[in-house]
């Protein structure tokens, strides 16, 4: 099994980059095409300027997500992205704060989050692996 991974890693890394985005891409496609609908949900957060924080979801989404799939840059905005999915999740899902089916499906949202973000931490290990628009030379 080790020598399998080993010989397939670059596309296992590619595999690992197109599939943890694909969600992210549809949800920042889902948030350009409802923009003002996004800001109002981040407004009923008490998300400080909402718009603000919709135009960096959809950035980070969108834009940053796409670099990912692409292999950008993968160390450094994978770790962005960690940063991006952690406030996403204490702005989004505050469990800690909620009772019965709310707080069940938010912890589970939590949590789901929570693996995201360390799949992007292993993208910040591992970098983009040999299939990558632009690799680094480490």
């Amino acid at each position: 099994m080790d020598r399998w991974v080993e010989r397939n890693r670059d596309g296992l890394i590619l595999l690992a980059r197109v599939v943890m985005m694909v969600l992210f891409l549809a949800s920042g496609w889902g948030k350009l095409q409802d923009f003002q609908g996004v800001v109002g949900y981040l407004a009923s957060l008490h998300v400080p300027v909402p718009q603000l924080g919709a135009a960096v979801a959809v950035v980070m989404e969108l834009g940053v997500g796409l670099v990912l799939v692409l292999g950008v840059a993968v160390r450094p905005l994978a770790l962005l992205y960690v940063l991006f999915v952690l406030a996403s999740s204490v702005l989004g899902h505050a469990f800690w704060g909620m009772e019965g089916a709310d707080r069940a499906a938010n912890l589970l949202q939590f949590l789901k989050n929570m693996s995201i973000a360390a799949g992007l931490l292993l993208l910040c290990v591992t970098g983009s692996g040999r299939y990558a628009l632009l690799r680094s030379r480490h």
